[in-house]
Order: structure tokens, then C-alpha cells, then sequence
């Protein structure tokens, strides 16, 4: 097999970083600097319990308002239907800020985890806002169905309530073309587009049905509630998509080279022009990129930070697997990159250990080269296990800096390739529960962390092998680089509950405001 010569190995790094003494205080003052950065920039994070409570109380809020109120009698089932209505329209409003880009939200809980909640609470907005007619007219469908069949035909095509009905036919639109995004033929671009278009759509229209025809927000605390949740959303908006690209254009990076790392794999060497003040992260999180013209934040891709922070400039490894993605190898050096960042908690600092397992397939390496050559610049003294797989050995990255990292760290490698081509000598599979087995050889369960990065299959397989093998699930942390394909593991299954733990506890709080 023929390795491609890396941009730079980690011996190169060390020797060029700890040479010497004007190196090592070089080096000294450029840890302080860093470190300065990393804390000033360091976001505050929410933590889960506190996410979830915000989250229920939020919703409930507009229900918990109404209920104040001193209004004509109602039905218990157009009580329902009400409070359905209220929450679904402030749960809406929610999801502009669990779209995994404020880490206020997503810090603590990682990039999968705040993605999945995206997904499934826009499902419960959509049903709880389908239900909120239907339960309005059920009272007198149960009475003279033809009667109540009439009524809801009303509420469909009066003018008086059209913008309702916009809003509703906007969010149906919104979630079928999410759930069926991998089988459509758009461009991410456009699909990325449509989904904001829609969503303002939605919640724009909704307000408006809440105010001109509700019967509890025509006035008082809980039409104020809206403005300010109306606001709220048009700040968000301004905030994502008017600031970020000032940001993205006052703070321009520059593309200083690309390298061929292994077959349709970049790395991309990236630089801050003048302009633009430094700034820290962690290894191991992952920024959003644009280029050239289209410096703008609905253009922009996702990809993990392949670098140590102690090294200025970024690096990132992406594979061709798209319309942006298959033109990145063919950009030329000085066209000007914009970034936005950091994110994401697939990082050692926020799961501490005595051993590291560092799990990678395929492109998922990008994160884990990430941690690597951080901790090789820290020369950090903890057992690392790595474990890499790919389909062909073509696909193998950054072999020779992987090796020459074991001249630092106590480090063991198990490069695994699913198909044994002939150039190839090395162990032929998976990372299968055997072979996991002998990674974690020699380390104390308990005191191991594993990260794990790679296709949603893989990650939730060897995520599911190692919780058999005995190691805690509160120290096995996975990022996909494709949210939420593939079956589902133990630990999404937990999180399933814990999703739906959320949602029974809003149902609850509204169905007591309801019978107040």
C-alpha cells in the first residue's frame, strides 16, 4: 500500500515546538496565550436536568398564563385543545435554538444528543398542533358528528383563521421534508434554505392566528408572551444568519494549503487573516465552514477541528461525499474561508480519565487525529488505545503521524480495513467486540473514556459492544458525522427515554392548567 506523504508529522511538530529553550518559551507563551483565549471564549453551559426543566417550564408558560385568566366556560376538550395549541406554538419557537449553533444549549449535551431532541420535538409541535382544531370541535362532533365535521371545515377555510391554517400546512411541509431529506433531490443548500423559509413560515403565521383569533392571547399577559416570543425568534434569525455573516466576513481565514491525506481525503491547512483576533477551542469539536463568495451561513458545512489548539490556524479532514465537499480538494491556497465556531463536547477536557480509547471510522478520524495530536503536543502521559477502521486501505489516513505519535505516547494502534486488498498485510473486519476486547486490555474500565467517530452503524455497534464488555455508558461518548442514521444503540435508547420523560412531563403540567 502507498501512504501519502502527510503535510506535517508529529515528530516534525515536536522538533519544531520543543527544539530548544527560545522554542520552549516560545512555546510556554503561546500555551498561556491559548489558554487565555480557550477561557474567554469558553461558553457558559446549561446542564441537561436544567435544559429539560427550562424547556417544560417555556411551553407550559403561555397554558400556565391562560389559566389565570377568567374567561366563559369551555369544555374540557376545548381546554385541551388550547393549552395544545399555546405550547405547541412556544415549543415551535424553541426549536430556533436547538438547532445545535448556541452552545449555551448544545455545550453540555454534545452535537447527537441536542440534534436527536431537534428531530423529535419537532414531531410533537406537529401533532400537538394537528390535534388543536380536532380537539376544539370533538365536543360537538360527539354530539352530531355532521355538525362537528362542519365546524372543522370552518376552521379550515374561513378567512378568518387562514393564517393558522398557513402555519399548520407550513410545519407539515417543514417536518415531512426533514424526515425525508436523504431521499430528496435538493441540494443541502436549498433544503437548508426551505427549512428556514418554512419554519419562519410557521411561527411567523402562528403568532398571528394566536393574536387575531385566540381566545387567550387576544389580550393580556399572554398576548405580551407572544410579542416577546416574536421577537425573540426575529433575534435568533438576526443573530444566525445577520451577525454570523458579518462575522463571517470581518474575520475572513485564509486557505494556506491542501494535502491528499488518503483516497477523495483533504486536509485543509487554514490560517486567520490579520483582521481576524485569535481564538480558542478544544480538541476534538468542529466548527461550520464557507468559502470564497459564498461566505454566508446557509452555505456553510460542518467539520471536526483535526488540531491541536496549541498550533495556531486550524486543520480539518474532509472527505468528497457532496456537492461542496467534492470541490475542496481542487480549492487554491489563499481563497478566503469563513468559520464559524467551535462547538460540540466531543472533547477529553469534558470527560476526564486515567485511559483513553479513541475509536475512528473512516472520515471519522478527523476528530480523533484532533485529540491525538493534541495529546501528543501535551505529551500527555495517560494509556491510549486507537482503533481505526475503513472500508479499503486506500481510505487509511494520516498512517505515518499515527506511528510516529507511539514515540511519545503510550500508545497502541489496531488499524482494521473491511476489505484485504492485496497490498494490504494488516487484519482484515470490523471493530467488533473481540477486537475491542483486546484495545481495552490492560486498562481499568472505569478509568476508561471512549470517543468514538465514525458512520452511525459503526458508532452505535461499537458503542453497544463496549457497554457489553463493562465499561460504564456515561464513558462512552460518540459523535456521527450522520445524525442519527443507522439502528439505534443502548444509549439512544436511554436518551428515547429520557426524550420522552420531557414530553410526559409537559403533557402532565398541561393537562392539570387545563383542569384549573
Amino acid at each position: 500500500m502507498t501512504w501519502v506523504k502527510p503535510r506535517r508529522t508529529i515528530v516534525g511538530y515536536i522538533h519544531r515546538h520543543h527544539g530548544s529553550k527560545k522554542a520552549m518559551v516560545e512555546r510556554n507563551d503561546a500555551v498561556n496565550h491559548k489558554d487565555a483565549m480557550k477561557t474567554a471564549r469558553h461558553p457558559k453551559r446549561m446542564p441537561g436536568v436544567a435544559l429539560a426543566a427550562a424547556y417544560v417550564v417555556f411551553c407550559a408558560l403561555p397554558a400556565a398564563l391562560a389559566a389565570a385568566r377568567t374567561t366563559a366556560p369551555l369544555d374540557p376538550w376545548e381546554r385541551t385543545a388550547a393549552a395544545l395549541g399555546l405550547a405547541g406554538l412556544a415549543a415551535m419557537a424553541v426549536q430556533f435554538v436547538t438547532s445545535g449553533r448556541f452552545q449555551i444549549v448544545s455545550g453540555h449535551l454534545g452535537i447527537d444528543k441536542i440534534m436527536a431532541f431537534h428531530k423529535v420535538a419537532a414531531r410533537w409541535v406537529l401533532l400537538a398542533l394537528l390535534l388543536h382544531p380536532l380537539f376544539y370541535v370533538l365536543p360537538t362532533w360527539l354530539e352530531d358528528p355532521d355538525l362537528g365535521l362542519e365546524r372543522l371545515v370552518a376552521y379550515l377555510t374561513l378567512p378568518h383563521y387562514r393564517s393558522g391554517v398557513v402555519a399548520l400546512l407550513a410545519l407539515s411541509v417543514l417536518v415531512v421534508t426533514a424526515i425525508l431529506r436523504e431521499w430528496l433531490p435538493w441540494r443541502y443548500e436549498f433544503w437548508r434554505g426551505s427549512h428556514l423559509v418554512l419554519g419562519m413560515i410557521a411561527v411567523g403565521a402562528a403568532l398571528h392566528h394566536a393574536v387575531a383569533v385566540g381566545r387567550f392571547s387576544a389580550a393580556g399577559p399572554v398576548q405580551a408572551l407572544w410579542w416577546v416570543v416574536g421577537a425573540g425568534v426575529l433575534a435568533v434569525v438576526a443573530v444566525l444568519y445577520g451577525w454570523r455573516w458579518f462575522l463571517l466576513r470581518r474575520r475572513p481565514w485564509r486557505l494556506t494549503s491542501v494535502a491528499k491525506v488518503a483516497d477523495r481525503m483533504w486536509e485543509l491547512d487554514l490560517q486567520p487573516a490579520h483582521e481576524n483576533p485569535a481564538w480558542g477551542y478544544e480538541a476534538g469539536q468542529f466548527v461550520w465552514m464557507t468559502e470564497g463568495r459564498r461566505r454566508f451561513p446557509l452555505f456553510d458545512h460542518p467539520f471536526s477541528i483535526a488540531d491541536s489548539p496549541l498550533r495556531p490556524g486550524l486543520s480539518l479532514i474532509v472527505k468528497e461525499a457532496g456537492d461542496f465537499t467534492n470541490r475542496v480538494g481542487k480549492l487554491a491556497p489563499g481563497t478566503a474561508i469563513g468559520i464559524d465556531g467551535p462547538y460540540g463536547d466531543f472533547t477529553l477536557d469534558s470527560h476526564q480519565a486515567r485511559s483513553v480509547l479513541l475509536l475512528a471510522g473512516g472520515v471519522g478520524i478527523a476528530p480523533i487525529m484532533g485529540l491525538l495530536r493534541d495529546m501528543v503536543a501535551r505529551r500527555d502521559p495517560r494509556p491510549v488505545r486507537l482503533g481505526y477502521a475503513v472500508g479499503r486501505p486506500a481510505n487509511f489516513a494520516c498512517l505515518p503521524e499515527i506511528e510516529a505519535a507511539s514515540a511519545v505516547l503510550d500508545l497502541q494502534i489496531m488499524l482494521l480495513s473491511e476489505k484485504n486488498e492485496e497490498a494490504w498485510t494488516g487484519p482484515v473486519g470490523r471493530l467488533d467486540r473481540g477486537r475491542l476486547a483486546e484495545l481495552l486490555e490492560g486498562l481499568g474500565l472505569q478509568e476508561t473514556v471512549a470517543l468514538i467517530c465514525g458512520p452511525g452503524p459503526m458508532t452505535t455497534s461499537v458503542s453497544n459492544a463496549l457497554l457489553e464488555l463493562g465499561l460504564p455508558m456515561k464513558n462512552i461518548v460518540y459523535e456521527r458525522f450522520d445524525y442519527g442514521s443507522g439502528p439505534a444503540s443502548r444509549q439512544d435508547r436511554r436518551r428515547s427515554l429520557q426524550f420522552a420523560a420531557i414530553g410526559l412531563a409537559l403533557a402532565l403540567t398541561l393537562f392539570i392548567l387545563s383542569a384549573l
